[in-house]
């Protein structure tokens, strides 16, 4: 059997797409060469039909044109789920995204002067207008925000922080070699459960340059514990002179008590108890992009403006666009509540997931797939992204049993266009509806109708 040179199958590359240029076939016709040789070499081909090779050339085309980044149904019921891109953005997010990204903008130039002006000004007054924050910058991601501010306020001195808020989070994020990384000393002080006012002071000499406090975004200790309050540490930090910070971690602006969930202390709280540098994530409670946003007192922001770190970390123009348009719906709650994704999620009742999950199960049984059980089952979600970790949120899931193994089947699902990510419980695959948007339904009963309908599937 003759293999196809690369030339030989870039030219019939080129009449089966013929409005691309013939070099754009280079890599693809490689693809096909080697899995046709491959093949040949394990005695699994022997004749190259033509009609094969033209949907061998199909298939690799396919693959290659496909995006690596692409969109997938969340059926994990994880709201901000870090391995799926966090929070979703509201409709306007995206607006504003699209059109900053299709034209140009005035990133950085002031329309009322005519000259050069600053990005942060697009978001920094609205930061300000919601928080009651003296100041406000933003950078790339949390990590960044705290590293920056460290670096800045306490570069070549101690800065002292709890044992029981030396967190590690997602991706490796560590304080203390964020602070090592920061140029900073760790003081640590109290043990891992408990923590006094008096172990902070005790711990305070001529080198102590910033008083730190950590939120345990994904876990918390409980039983036999006590740890100081903002308050308190915000009043020993001024009776040292020292300026007291704060990693919310996620942060959020709305306090999620009122809507029966588990208090979570708010930004804005957490200002007004006279924190000096607040940092938290532009991506997870509040709903944004991407994004680290750091606020606090005046003289202290715009000392982390002028640190050169500044500009290897700074915001762009599209994480700007969309930063802004969500933070506007902060204005009024009622509007965040009904348009920000996250919080929709979060809040939406169990009665209403139920019916979600109820009119997904009808769906499916109508499509009388042989051997396949489905039912709904109530289920316990996590928030996800290290937000409110010890918070169980009740929803419901389509329960699914089949001949193939609950893995398998999760493979074919996510191996779907678009991929449906499903989690797997008591041998059971389970498609939760929380994260669910109205259009992935249909893709969703499209994905199963393949089981009956695709011989690749048939049981």
């Amino acid at each position: 059997m003759r293999i196809p040179s690369v030339n030989e199958l870039k030219e019939k590359f080129s009449k089966l797409y013929p409005t691309y240029p013939i070099s754009y076939f280079t890599e693809p016709s490689r693809r096909v060469a080697q899995i046709i040789r491959e093949k040949w070499q394990k005695k699994e081909l022997q004749k190259l039909e033509e009609s094969y090779l033209e949907n061998l050339m199909k298939e690799v085309f396919k693959k290659y044109e496909n995006p690596s980044l692409k969109r997938v149904i969340n059926a994990t019921g994880v709201v901000i789920h870090t391995n799926l891109g966090r929070a979703p953005l509201c409709k306007k997010a995206i607006e504003e995204i699209t059109k900053v990204a299709k034209y140009y903008s005035n990133l950085e130039f002031d329309l009322k002067e005519g000259k050069r002006g600053s990005r942060y000004v697009h978001v920094e007054e609205i930061l300000k207008e919601i928080t009651q924050a003296e100041s406000a910058l933003v950078v790339n991601n949390n990590a960044a925000a705290v590293l920056i501010s460290l670096n800045t306020l306490a570069y070549g001195k101690e800065v002292i922080v709890s044992r029981g808020e030396l967190v590690e989070i997602g991706g490796s994020f560590r304080i203390p070699e964020v602070m090592k990384w920061a140029g900073c000393i760790l003081k640590e002080v109290g043990t891992t459960n408990k923590t006094h006012l008096s172990d902070y002071e005790n711990a305070i000499n001529e080198n102590t340059a910033l008083l730190l406090k950590v939120h345990k975004s994904n876990f918390e200790i409980i039983g036999f514990t006590e740890e100081v309050s903002v308050e308190d540490l915000v009043n020993l930090g001024k009776k040292f002179g020292l300026p007291v910070m704060k990693d919310l971690g996620s942060g959020c602006f709305i306090d999620f008590s009122k809507y029966g969930l588990k208090k979570e202390l708010t930004v804005q709280e957490v200002l007004k108890a006279g924190v000096d540098i607040v940092t938290f994530s532009g991506d997870k409670l509040l709903g944004g992009p991407q994004a680290g946003i750091i606020l606090g007192k005046k003289e202290f922001i715009e000392k982390i403006r002028k640190n050169p770190l500044n500009r290897a970390l700074r915001i762009d123009k599209l994480t700007l666009a969309g930063l802004e348009a969500t933070l506007r719906l902060y204005r009024d709650e009622n509007l965040a509540l009904e348009h920000i994704p996250v919080l929709k999620m979060i809040l939406t009742p169990k009665e209403i997931l139920k019916k979600k999950a109820r009119y997904l199960l009808k769906k499916l049984r109508k499509l009388k797939l042989k051997e396949f059980n489905f039912e709904v089952i109530k289920t316990i979600n996590k928030t996800g992204g290290g937000a409110l970790p010890t918070l169980d949120l009740i929803s419901y899931a389509v329960a699914v049993k089949s001949p193939l193994s609950p893995q398998n089947l999760q493979k074919i699902l996510r191996e779907n266009e678009p991929p449906i990510i499903t989690r797997i419980e008591e041998e059971r695959l389970l498609i939760d509806v929380r994260c669910l948007f109205d259009e992935d339904y249909k893709e969703i009963i499209s994905a199963f109708e393949k089981f009956g309908n695709d011989k690749k599937y048939t049981l």
